[in-house]
């Protein structure tokens, strides 16, 4: 397991690393964004991805490996939009911005290590397409519990869905050697 942890340690580095760039280009201007608009902008990224996977033909020419990278940024930043709200203009600084980017970063691999324990790591036995059509499926989940107000009866919330986009574009990442 504790290669896993490096892995994914090394994998959220290179994540968070374009995450702060961005940062610096644009600042804090996904603040504005709803929390439904963060799920449809994942929703392009993995909908991209499969469209690549399934005609083997990319006329953007933008690796996949941005696009996952993306969704894991853009993953955290929905769960900072779910506890902190959408803004009327960016109002964080990057340092709080980071730090939170850590804090669910972490929260990622705190429920990636207990999923780890009870299934063996089977995520390692998967096809890379697939982590883009179980990405896919949590998108569908997560639009519907958006859709129904943020009530669900008795499945996982939204935030559960985001941590699981998560831990799927990460293992992706890691099996693709990032």
């Amino acid at each position: 397991m504790s290669k896993t942890h490096q892995e994914f340690d090394q994998a959220i580095v290179s994540c968070r690393d374009i995450f702060a760039k961005k940062l610096r280009d644009y600042g804090t201007s996904w603040r504005i964004l709803r929390p439904e608009s963060v799920t449809d902008q994942i929703f392009i990224k993995a909908n991209r991805i499969r469209s690549i996977e399934t005609s083997g033909e990319n006329r953007v020419g933008e690796d996949i490996r941005g696009e996952y990278i993306a969704i894991v940024n853009y993953a955290i930043i929905g769960l900072i939009q779910l506890t902190r709200g959408f803004a009327g203009k960016p109002d964080m600084q990057p340092e709080e911005a980071l730090k939170l980017y850590d804090f669910y970063a972490n929260e990622a691999k705190t429920l990636m290590t207990a999923k780890n324990h009870d299934y063996g790591e089977a995520w390692r036995l998967m096809r890379s397409t697939s982590y883009t059509d179980l990405i896919l499926q949590k998108l569908n989940r997560t639009k519907e519990i958006e859709d129904n107000g943020g009530v669900t009866l008795i499945s996982e919330g939204i935030d559960a869905n985001y941590l699981d986009m998560i831990n799927y574009a990460v293992f992706w990442l890691i099996k693709n050697h990032q």
